[in-house]
């Protein structure tokens, strides 16, 4: 582990006072490899992010949460972590950390940043001495060691499989050049899974955590929040799997267990007041997703609900009425997203499946684009008129679409380890379009960026947009502004209106009223005066794909 140099007293604190600033904030998510290259070698770095803090504070977020920056081979680009106490070079280092921390705060900005405690990366120090150590040792208690099954050995010790594709064990070679135990790693091998019964693992996590505190961090995203825990024995897994899928009663996940883990990640958390710690929580059950953040848990939940809802009336409001269940039940905070790093830009999720048989591709896959862009930009002002806590994943903003890269420039270890059956995660990750009519658009020097930029994305810089009152960067700082200004927004309810078929109206205790046309006519609106339409009226009626917040 790198030496602690953190301040002698927590320092850079945010301007504001609440210690609850976290209920209601827009957050927005900085992957920072594609945010922004200062140092020119074609990936983002931390100096990048300073850099652009101006634009953060334009656009009107709360706070920032930083994807990982720590330390890391970079095998599945920073959720591998060898050393959780340091910065890696790619991004800079502990006194850029520092500067972006106080630069942020300076400016009314939280920051918050992943945390990674499911798994270590292979080179991490521990995973060394365990493979050194051999079997039955205390250095390979830290992680999931087993024998294999069969008469030698030769079989994994059950059939989880990785979610990343292929098997979750790795066999390794012993000192006497022998093959011999298994680890397990729910993602690549190069992430062995940790083994939380054992208090050394809880109590290297909690000096990680007073690490990033004492420096002045607001909070935590934890990664793969639902695991840690796995199933007493290690069950096999009944039934198939699917590639970064699983459900609730599968034994990789969701267990008991867990919740004396974000147990402990709290006391801590709460020895650092104004911070906050939010779980990425993949789970179906609304009741599984309220454990999570019961009072002495988590204090957010990542919610996926409408990421993974069709841009279909029904399918939108069971979403929202099933998350505000799973919270209210709890007396926790409700949070939205469209979108993150993992999950396929909403932009292309909403716009309408080509057919084989198109006759003009071009045209079609165009029209198609904009169908997409107009679903993504409703959808932006119902998320944003909703009770809670809601997250921007970087580029949302701009109305970007996912890139569908060449093979030849895929690196997501989806790929890699599903034998090129499923493409990944990177078309999600492309870098941001800054400015100039040419990639990479202002983005970097660099004459390459760690993934390909598109050739027509001049249209979706933010200098273009800056300048266009009618673009979705526009509509986001406008509904952000709205937001905080008016006081119809307030309350943690929502009150369901009736709507023409196909269409949503709900109204908040404040007065707002938030109306969804999903469908592909001009509707009336509903009885008030207008604040914001996601597209102009079309003969004084809601557009198809639109949404308009009204008092």
């Amino acid at each position: 582990m790198s030496a602690d140099t953190s301040p002698a007293a927590r320092g850079h604190e945010l301007l504001r006072p609440d210690a609850d600033w976290w209920r209601g904030a827009v957050i927005y998510q900085i992957y920072p490899r594609s945010f922004s290259d200062l140092n020119g070698d074609g990936v983002g770095d931390l100096a990048g992010v300073i850099d652009k803090l101006g634009y953060l504070e334009l656009l009107g977020v709360d706070a920032i949460w930083l994807s990982p920056i720590m330390r890391s081979p970079m095998a599945d680009h920073g959720y591998d972590v060898s050393d959780p106490r340091d910065i890696d070079p790619l991004f800079g280092d502990l006194a850029t950390f520092d500067e972006l921390i106080a630069e942020a705060h300076g400016r009314d900005i939280a920051v918050t940043m992943d945390l990674v405690p499911n798994h270590t990366s292979s080179q991490h120090a521990w995973f060394s001495a365990a493979l050194g150590a051999g079997p039955g040792s205390a250095e390979r208690e830290r992680y999931i060691f087993r024998p294999g099954r069969g008469d030698h050995g030769d079989l994994p010790p059950n059939n989880w499989p990785s979610v990343f594709g292929g098997p979750a064990w790795s066999r390794v070679r012993e000192a006497d050049g022998e093959l011999g135990e298994w680890y397990l790693h729910l993602f690549a091998p190069s992430q062995p899974d940790l083994n939380w019964e054992n208090p050394e693992v809880m109590a290297d996590l909690e000096e990680t955590m007073r690490f990033w505190l004492d420096r002045g961090i607001d909070g935590f995203r934890i990664d793969v929040a639902h695991g840690m825990a796995k199933a007493d024995g290690l069950p096999d897994l009944q039934g198939p799997a699917v590639v970064l899928k699983h459900t609730d009663d599968d034994p990789r996940f969701n267990n008991d267990a867990v919740h004396e883990i974000h147990r402990r990640i709290r006391a801590v958390s709460d020895q650092y007041p104004r911070t906050m710690n939010v779980g990425e929580i993949w789970v179906d059950s609304p009741a599984a997703f309220g454990k999570y953040v019961r009072p002495d848990e988590l204090h957010l939940g990542f919610n996926f609900r409408l990421a993974s809802a069709r841009f279909e009336a029904t399918a939108i409001r069971a979403a929202i009425d099933e998350s505000l269940a799973a919270v209210h039940a709890v007396g926790a905070t409700p949070t939205w997203t469209l979108s993150n790093h993992d999950v396929e830009r909403e932009v292309t999720r909403y716009a309408p499946t080509l057919p084989d048989d198109a006759e003009d591709r071009a045209h079609a896959t165009e029209r198609a684009l904009g169908v997409g862009i107009a679903r993504a930009r409703a959808m932006a002002l119902v998320e944003l008129a909703l009770p809670g806590t809601v997250f921007i994943y970087q580029g949302a903003e701009l109305g970007l679409p996912n890139v569908d890269l060449p093979d030849e420039a895929l690196v997501d270890p989806v790929w890699h380890r599903s034998g090129g059956t499923v493409r990944g995660r990177d078309g999600c990750r492309v870098p941001l379009p800054w400015e100039g009519d040419q990639a990479p658009y202002g983005f970097s020097t660099a004459e390459s960026t760690w993934l390909p930029m598109p050739d027509d994305w001049d249209r979706f810089t933010v200098e273009t947009q800056l300048e266009d009152i009618d673009s979705t960067l526009s509509l986001y700082r406008q509904a952000i502004e709205l937001r905080y200004a008016r006081p119809e927004l307030r309350g943690d309810a929502v009150d369901w209106y009736e709507a023409p078929a196909g269409c949503l109206a709900f109204r908040r205790p404040g007065g707002l009223i938030c109306a969804l046309n999903a469908t592909d006519s001009p509707v009336p609106f509903p009885h008030g005066q207008i604040l914001l339409t996601s597209l102009p009226m079309v003969n004084g009626m809601l557009p198809p794909n639109s949404a308009a917040w009204l008092v």
